[in-house]
């Protein structure tokens, strides 16, 4: 499996789950100057954005329950925050830092703790999603699981979030460079990780 393989599966992967976690797009979907005029409530963030985010911590932490408290403490941040927004979009990057953030507190938190059991790869998405993915995307989305958590946050935002170059350095704070770099090193690492699966399974064959 080459490189550019590795990211057409990412990216069928990660696109697909996109598409049945939520069918409006994920990031400054309200850009025209009718969505500019209605006026912007965190009831209305919430109820377009939640389900968005608590995919996306998912992705990131492996354990529902730890992503529901991630994407909770996220929009008690905003609430904390509202009066220094200044639009929707403002809003938006807001939760998807703070997610990011607390992703990071929750993987170092883990790091430290040696009783720490990963859960199993099945509560990483709901079993409903996994129930509806090939075995090729399951196998995906396994392998970024084994990933470093910058690789993993960098391939996710854009893959999963559909989010540009820009918009991750904003959510994750690295810089443009950066995000690219941390994209081509982790397909790399993917790569190294599908194969080995793979060998894995041909021994057992």
């Amino acid at each position: 499996m080459t490189k550019a393989d590795v990211e057409s599966a990412v990216e069928r992967t990660l696109g697909q789950l996109r598409r049945m976690d939520a069918p409006q797009s994920f990031p400054e979907e309200a850009s025209g100057d009718k969505a500019r005029d209605k006026p912007l409530t965190l009831a209305d963030l919430y109820e377009t954005h939640r389900m968005r985010l608590v995919r996306l911590a998912i992705l990131l932490v492996d354990d529902v329950a730890t992503a529901e408290d991630v994407v909770q403490e996220a929009f008690a941040g905003l609430h904390r925050n509202w009066k220094g927004l200044r639009d929707s979009a403002a809003a938006v990057g807001y939760l998807r830092a703070a997610v990011v953030n607390g992703a990071r507190s929750v993987l170092r938190r883990r790091k430290t703790a040696r009783e720490y059991v990963p859960p199993h790869a099945v509560t990483a998405r709901s079993a409903e999603s996994m129930a509806m993915m090939s075995a090729e995307h399951q196998a995906v989305v396994q392998a970024l699981a084994k990933l470093p958590p910058r690789q993993r946050e960098v391939l996710v935002l854009r893959y999963y979030g559909g989010l540009t170059e820009q918009q991750i350095a904003e959510a994750t704070g690295i810089s443009r460079g950066s995000v690219k770099s941390t994209a081509s090193r982790g397909l790399d690492a993917l790569q190294r990780v599908m194969r080995e699966v793979e060998q894995a399974t041909m021994k057992r064959t």
